[in-house]
């Protein structure tokens, strides 16, 4: 049988291929946050965010059935959506590494539900959370805006496996 007769839903997918073509969709870089265990500050890097809705105002990110912050994420009804700006790259290799606690040297404060809200941010999106999809190796979060706001500041941009700033439209 050669792969001509194979139907393309099953023929194997490179993943490290499939990563390199997908970097070039350059995305925008959050950092989500919610409240963990004893009221613990819990947070991770993503550029898996989209908008989803206006009415009812809804958006969605996904996070690694992996993750060590799962379970808070599971358990706590709320996240937000911390839009990085460009002068946040630190910020977002931090929140991107296991750390103890990410929060640390941090200015933060909490928002709508105790979510923590970065002061670095572009922008940031509170939200309750409307339902989780299991898919693949990932859990899908459907969130409903309950609060957001934005500073004027550029956002910080990822782009085949490097950041970039924005310098101004075209």
């Amino acid at each position: 049988m050669n792969a001509h007769s194979v139907p393309l839903a099953e023929q194997p997918i490179d993943a490290r291929a499939l990563r390199d073509v997908l970097g070039h969709f350059a995305t925008g870089v959050t950092v989500i946050t919610t409240i963990g265990d004893n009221n613990a500050a819990v947070g991770l890097t993503a550029n898996s965010f989209s908008s989803v809705s206006l009415d009812p105002p809804l958006v969605a990110w996904s996070l690694s059935l992996n993750a060590p912050s799962l379970s808070a994420f599971r358990q706590h009804p709320a996240f937000a959506i911390n839009i990085l700006c460009d002068q946040s790259k630190e910020l977002a290799l931090k929140f991107a590494r296991p750390a103890p606690d990410k929060f640390e040297n941090v200015d933060w404060h909490a928002g709508e539900d105790g979510v923590p809200v970065l002061q670095a941010a572009a922008a940031t999106i509170e939200c309750q959370t409307e339902t989780r999809i299991p898919t693949g190796d990932h859990e899908i979060y459907l969130g409903r805006v309950i609060n957001f706001k934005q500073t004027g500041r550029r956002p910080l941009v990822f782009h085949k496996g490097e950041f970039a700033s924005l310098g101004g439209s075209i």
